[in-house]
């Protein structure tokens, strides 16, 4: 197998699985160099992707969409709010509701969609 490209990818917000921690500096490092010996074209994917994210009209909605799919961080979350001229009073009553929680990961807070067992 020769791959035109490979990609070092670190989790940037909290994984499905809670075992799942970030690698150190010092082990991404080495296995950069490990790759870049074999292969001709090696990229890291370790920093965060952004905040940008699309607004309907309808910000609860786009929050529990996209937290859905992944976590947002606070960052994020108050970009949006911003956009939609609502405050954090919303994420307070997703949170109450229920539909939305809030953890921690590597000292920034994310946001995700509560999904309830039945």
């Amino acid at each position: 197998m020769k791959p035109d490209k490979a990609y070092l990818s670190i989790p940037t917000r909290p994984s499905a699985e809670k075992e799942i921690e970030s690698p150190d500096e010092e082990v991404i490092n080495q296995s950069y160099h490990i790759f870049n010996e074999f292969l001709d074209n090696v990229e890291y994917l370790i920093g965060y992707e952004g905040n940008a994210y699309t607004f309907t009209g309808n910000v609860e909605e786009d929050i529990l969409s996209i937290t859905a799919v992944h976590p947002m961080r606070e960052d994020a979350v108050n970009k949006l709010l911003t956009q939609s001229n609502a405050d954090w009073n919303l994420i307070k009553k997703l949170i109450a509701e229920e539909k939305l929680i809030e953890i921690e990961y590597m000292g920034k807070l994310f946001y995700l969609r509560r999904f309830i067992k039945k």
